[in-house]
């Protein structure tokens, strides 16, 4: 039919402080503008707890003209001047704390940009979060009249960007004036694994923040083993007997010790277990709750550069400590041990994107650089919701306001929180301009801590302060990115029916993904191919009217890189200057980084240069 933009199966997309704000130098006593309030984010999710603190409505004025939505109120749900919600089948109540940014640490919670408004389009349900959800939800934020959408959700595989929801609707906002910020995923570190991609959204990478959470094991030979948790329980100074899971296989339920080892739902014998501390070999430790244990130590070969929380008293540690642990078992007819509560510890290698934040290079266009930044994301406290336990896990009973979660669903909404204070101060700004501003400021982040380097973070670390005065921006219009996808391939039916305009393929509407105004550069290459490309820019002077920028190029050894001209004079704010940037070289490794700085003695506007080897 005519009309029918493309057909793609009606797939499920997955769900991808207090501190964190302050780490990234924002504290509360940045500069603010009036219309902050006047900031209506889109937050595109499993609903929202409107009880929560976090989103108390007192001292708000009514919504601003502009908002042209309604909230669906229901027998369970309460609408205020904060969060709103369009789209709901039965109810916009999240049942669990998914998209909302405990216990014994005391603080304040605070968002970034605190007296904006919440539009809250519940997608995600109990088996996903569909695509025809989250185009609908899509197209209501946009007719409601919001700001900036954010949504931490992503598919399984990557898929053509009109193929892919997201992306359609990414561009859909885009097209209206609203930029999205998106989750990059959490399948990292496996290369080519992120699921938000598209040139025209923000992809937002998780990194830690220098708090970390450090849970002790004493046995009762007097070792101590530092493990990783997030451990509330307060087992009272009390030793209790210590059993291995592979020792205590429910034999009657036909388990084995090589099963029993894992600790699954029904492997232990409870008779065994109860009221004792169990080594397991990975568990989520559900099944040593309901077998009665008193607590569990975890030993694996996983990641621990993030703290989980347990059912019961529990300590993840490495496989060397845990082989330590169980031949303390084996060497006595009485082993004891005790886990403490967590404490919290300096994280000095902070900030550094974890193992599980999803990495590039981006699996569809190669030469556009994915993701973008990285924001916080490891051990975020976040507004939760009653109806669902810390874990969400059988068994648990603890129902708390806050819960602390790590992934990339928690660095996204803080790189929305960013860009709603920029768009506060610039809010006639596209949202090409927004997301330049937040890339070009971010603090430059170490390759020693993230061999994957900038296909791990990005530009590097959000920088919220500087973003507001970026100096330049690289600005993008609807029309580049048509003809970015001209140059990809796409036609012109395709094209009109998804802009909704007359945009048609031609020799002037064309344009080669190295002319794409990014404000980063991404070259790919077959090992050792030689190759000369030249990337096009133009810059917007939004610094100080009169002033002369000049390039600073650093690279490494076999790769060169010119710019032209090195140097752009300004007389004006809103005056643009062209460019253009020359890299020539071999890829020799999978990939080698460099990078461009403009330099006005007040402003510095970095972007990163990567030339990587395709397969």
């Amino acid at each position: 039919m005519a009309n029918v933009v493309s057909v793609f199966p009606n797939e499920k997309k997955t769900l991808h402080t207090t501190r964190s704000w302050d780490f990234m130098g924002f504290s509360q006593q940045v500069r603010r503008t009036t219309l902050e309030s006047d900031i209506i984010i889109g937050v595109l999710d499993t609903g929202i707890w409107p009880e929560s603190e976090s989103f108390n409505d007192e001292g708000f004025g009514p919504p601003p003209s502009k908002w042209k939505g309604s909230c669906q109120a229901s027998s369970n749900f309460s609408c205020n001047k904060r969060p709103w919600n369009t789209y709901s089948i039965h109810s916009s109540r999240g049942l669990n704390g998914h998209g909302k940014p405990i216990w014994p640490w005391l603080g304040t919670a605070r968002g970034g940009v605190p007296s904006a408004r919440i539009a809250v389009y519940k997608i995600c349900w109990s088996d996903g979060c569909s695509d025809a959800d989250i185009l609908a939800a899509f197209d209501d934020a946009i007719a409601d009249g919001v700001d900036i959408i954010s949504l931490s959700v992503g598919g399984k595989i990557a898929n053509d960007y009109f193929n892919d929801s997201i992306a359609i609707g990414t561009f859909h906002a885009m097209k209206n004036g609203i930029l999205t910020s998106t989750s990059a995923g959490n399948e990292g570190p496996l290369p080519a694994s992120i699921k938000n991609f598209s040139p025209w959204s923000l992809s937002v990478a998780a990194s830690t923040i220098d708090r970390k959470f450090e849970t002790k094991v004493q046995l009762g030979n007097k070792k101590i083993y530092e493990g990783v948790s997030i451990n509330t329980f307060d087992l009272k100074n009390a030793m209790y007997p210590l059993i291995y899971g592979g020792d205590a296989p429910n034999i009657t339920g036909n388990f084995t010790g090589s099963q029993s080892r894992f600790c699954s739902i029904n492997s232990l014998d409870a008779n065994l277990v109860k009221g004792k501390i169990v080594l397991c070999d990975l568990s989520t430790g559900e099944g040593p709750l309901l077998a009665g244990a008193i607590g569990t130590v975890m030993q694996g070969q996983g990641p621990r550069d993030r703290a989980f929380s347990f059912p019961l008293p529990t300590a993840f540690l490495g496989p060397d400590e845990g082989a330590d642990i169980l031949s303390f078992i084996n060497s006595t007819s009485n082993a004891t041990a005790i886990i403490r509560k967590s404490n919290v510890a300096n994280n000095s290698l902070a900030p550094f994107v974890p193992s599980f934040s999803s990495r590039g290079p981006n699996p569809i266009t190669p030469d556009i650089l994915k993701p973008d930044i990285a924001a916080p994301g490891v051990d975020i406290i976040a507004a939760w919701s009653l109806a669902s336990s810390v874990t969400g896990l059988q068994g648990d009973n603890r129902f708390v306001p806050y819960n602390i979660i790590s992934g990339t669903s928690m660095a996204c909404p803080h790189a929305t929180g960013a860009a709603a204070y920029v768009k506060s101060h610039h809010p006639k700004w596209s949202p090409s301009a927004i997301k330049s501003a937040l890339m070009t400021t971010a603090s430059p982040m170490s390759s020693a801590t993230n061999p994957e380097a900038e296909f791990a973070y990005g530009v590097g670390h959000i920088n919220p302060v500087k973003a507001i005065n970026p100096g330049l921006i690289y600005d993008a219009q609807p029309l580049d990115y048509v003809k970015f996808l001209c140059g990809q391939g796409y036609n012109s039916i395709l094209l009109q029916l998804v802009t909704g305009d007359k945009s048609t393929c031609s020799k002037a509407i064309n344009a080669t993904v190295w002319d794409l105004n990014y404000p980063s550069f991404a070259l790919s290459a077959t090992r050792l191919e030689f190759v000369k490309q030249v990337f096009n820019r133009i810059v917007t002077n939004v610094g100080s009217p009169t002033s002369k920028y000049k390039a600073t190029v650093t690279a490494p050894p076999g790769l060169k890189i010119q710019v032209k001209p090195s140097i752009l004079s300004f007389t004006s704010l809103g005056e643009k200057k062209a460019f253009a940037l020359t890299v020539e070289g071999r890829a020799s490794r999978s990939m080698v980084s460099a990078s461009l700085v403009w330099d006005d003695g007040k402003y510095q506007v970095r972007s990163p240069v990567v030339m990587h080897v395709i397969p």
